[in-house]
């Protein structure tokens, strides 16, 4: 007689859960790319003052938009090896920076955008890992 133990249907329920997962996020993830990718794009405007504004806000802007930007990815792709990922990531950083130069928009190339921007992603890699790790 043959034994099924239960941590083999436990592991099938969280590859089918983590399924479901990936499948929201490969809906999410154009949505939010194009969007991103947009917002990134759009011409300059003039900045007015507000309260909650500083100096380097455009990093922390840049910081938070990638990590969503690394969560949706991995999360839709969960298989893709680091590598890959890290550099899909940075070749769209690179590439929105030059873009914003040589469009004349009013908007400029920063390195410490695309910094920012790797930063982020990273952010987003790690905090998946981490929900993956504690909840599956």
């Amino acid at each position: 007689m043959v034994q099924i133990s239960p941590n083999c249907f436990l592991l099938k329920n969280t590859r089918k859960s983590l399924d479901k997962i990936s499948n929201i996020f490969i809906k999410i993830l154009p949505i939010y790319w194009a969007f991103l990718t947009f917002m990134l794009l759009k011409p300059g405007e003039e900045n007015h003052e507000y309260w909650f504004m500083f100096n380097g806000i455009d990093k922390v802007l840049h910081l938070s938009i990638f990590a969503a930007l690394g969560f949706c990815f991995i999360s839709a792709f969960p298989k893709i090896r680091f590598s890959y990922f890290i550099q899909i990531i940075l070749i769209y950083a690179f590439l929105t920076e030059i873009l914003q130069e040589e469009m004349g928009l009013g908007r400029s190339m920063e390195t410490l955008d695309v910094v920012a921007d790797a930063i982020g992603c990273l952010i987003g890699y790690t905090v998946y890992k981490i929900l993956i790790k504690r909840f599956f």
